[in-house]
């Protein structure tokens, strides 16, 4: 019997019984739409992820004031100014793998344009700023190095603070008044959408760090030369660990703070956050291939039961066979065939009903959505295989039935 009439007698005898067939492969199809499903939204969360970490910026660390204690009270992180200008200047010049800082404060205003008013938050920068978030001026231009030395009343708006305060209109060259204060807008920022923790990157308005002290958010009382936070980006190929250990010495070491005495400062490396969320990532693709192996083995386990019944319920037919010459490798590729038929079947529903449960779920929690073509054929394959390993007993058995006996079958 050649192979193609082998195919024709199991796609034959699956039409018989289509509904003992759909009934066997359904935990093929659970198993390969779970597959296609956690390849499918697990990309895309992985891709959501990095996209986040990297419109904070790449190879950043953020350096954070530390917390003071008052009448035995511990305030917290970031109730200390204990951090400066200097710090970020010491920074960018005695750590080798460092390539720029940029420190900065951060405060909210009312702004006012055309009648127009937006509570925002108003970020006071440096020129490094640019550079450490990878943020770029769409329209418009960056700040001169004359106006952050001089503190300009020049502002940069987030697109987000854009379309609310001048909606179709260009802002550029309009003026603005934060606090009351007049501005002139020199541009308007790319777009960053959200951060990791879900805030609008793009309801900002940023305006040079002097300016912000003297005339919107105020000079620190305790220290006119404090700063919020300093972003430190570290050159593309260096370590963070070890740019992460020489800011934290010469940090002690400016702030004169003794051997096992607590740090006035923290660090948060990004490198980490990232990290921890692709565990989380990796953590539900687990889960998930958890599910669909289980499905698959469970509907692996319903075709060699239907095959063993077949096996049963035709067993003149196949003693027939055999006495009319059919040879016993015969026997076993025509059950073969049934067996990897039933499983790419239920492969190819599974991948179709897969491809929709990915979009429901990218879309219902916002994801982007990553569909491999690899593993689209990965899962059908597999399923392929699954039907063969577990028909090949059923099938097995089949061929190796005695004619005579099996034609006494009743």
């Amino acid at each position: 019997m050649r192979l193609s009439d082998a195919a024709i007698s199991a796609v034959d005898a699956l039409r018989l019984n289509k509904l003992r067939s759909a009934l066997t492969m359904l935990g093929i199809i659970i198993g390969v739409a779970a597959v296609i499903a956690m390849v499918a939204v697990g990309g895309g969360a992985r891709e959501q992820v990095v996209a986040q970490i990297r419109s904070l910026g790449a190879n950043l660390l953020v350096v954070m004031p530390g917390n003071i204690t008052q009448g035995g009270v511990r305030l917290g992180s970031g109730a200390a100014s204990t951090l400066t200008d200097e710090d970020s200047t010491a920074i960018a010049a005695e750590v080798p793998n460092v390539q720029v800082t940029s420190p900065y404060i951060r405060g909210t205003a009312q702004l006012i344009a055309s009648g127009v008013n937006w509570s925002t938050s108003v970020f006071g920068i440096d020129l490094g700023w640019f550079e450490a978030r990878e943020w770029e001026v769409e329209r418009g231009r960056e700040f001169e190095p004359e106006e952050i030395a001089r503190g300009a009343q020049v502002a940069l708006l987030g697109q987000t603070v854009a379309r609310n305060l001048y909606g179709g209109l260009d802002p550029v060259g309009q003026e603005l008044r934060i606090r009351n204060v007049p501005f002139r807008v020199t541009g308007i920022m790319a777009r960053k959408g959200q951060s990791t923790w879900g805030q609008d990157q793009d309801d900002v308005v940023f305006v040079p760090l002097n300016t912000a002290r003297q005339r919107v958010l105020g000079r620190n009382l305790a220290n006119a030369r404090a700063v919020g936070a300093i972003y430190v980006k570290v050159r593309e190929g260096e370590s963070l660990a070890q740019s992460e250990d020489d800011v934290k010495a010469l940090l002690r070491q400016r702030h004169r703070i003794q051997p096992g005495q607590e740090d006035d400062f923290s660090i948060r490396n990004l490198a980490d956050i990232a990290a921890t969320r692709e565990a989380s990532a990796r953590t539900l693709a687990l889960l998930l291939a958890a599910v669909a192996g289980v499905s698959l083995a469970v509907g692996g386990i319903g075709i060699m039961n239907i095959m063993l019944v077949s096996v049963t319920e035709r067993t003149r037919e196949i003693g027939l066979r055999l006495a009319v010459g059919a040879r016993r490798r015969d026997i076993l590729r025509q059950f073969l065939f049934e067996a990897a038929g039933l499983a790419a079947i239920g492969g190819a529903v599974g991948v179709v009903i897969g491809v929709a449960a990915a979009y429901i779920i990218s879309n219902a929690a916002g994801w982007p959505l990553l569909i491999q073509p690899e593993s689209v054929l990965l899962a059908v394959a597999f399923s392929g295989l699954v039907g063969v390993f577990f028909g090949w007993y059923p099938a097995l058995r089949a061929s190796r039935l005695d004619p005579i006996e099996a034609l006494r079958h009743a």
